[in-house]
């Protein structure tokens, strides 16, 4: 059986370094996103995408702002822990397609490594995971680079017949 999910994340932009999406550190970009873990918009969206396909909870149930233990974390540990979980429920990622809305970084020359720590947090091939970005066009608070966004669609699939 095949299932879909929709992930969808937001953050705001803030002064600093250390600017980390799709798992990688952006240290050019001069600024940072605010969240009590390190605020990847594109894992938190991957995350959710996975996470709803399956029928789980939520990243925000599972790595609850609210916990000390998640504050200041890499996103990275939440997807290799979505991993765990999808396999627990007998479910295998098949793709995961993310979208970063920013107008900046340039994340073009980056994709590829993304893909990379993606696939490796989940056990799955890199060509199973697809990251891109588009800007908003100077249009809103994305467009005015206020903060970054990320929307992310996941399928999955498992022997578990309903």
């Amino acid at each position: 059986m095949l299932k879909i999910g929709l992930g969808y994340d937001i953050h705001k932009t803030g002064s600093g370094k250390g600017l980390r999406l799709g798992g990688v550190t952006f240290p050019k970009a001069g600024f940072k996103l605010q969240g009590h873990s390190d605020a990847d918009v594109i894992l938190h969206a991957a995350c959710d995408a996975l996470l709803g396909a399956a029928g789980l909870p939520d990243i925000g149930q599972l790595f609850p702002n609210t916990s000390r233990r998640h504050r200041g974390r890499n996103s990275l540990e939440f997807l290799i822990e979505v991993g765990k979980q999808l396999q627990r429920k007998g479910y295998r990622p098949v793709n995961l397609d993310c979208t970063l809305l920013a107008e900046t970084p340039k994340i073009a020359s980056r994709i590829a490594l993304m893909q990379r720590r993606m696939a490796r947090a989940l056990k799955i091939s890199p060509d199973m995971v697809s990251v891109k970005a588009t800007t908003n066009e100077g249009l809103g608070a994305i467009g005015r680079g206020e903060g970054l966004a990320a929307m992310a669609i996941a399928l999955v699939e498992t022997n578990i017949v309903v």
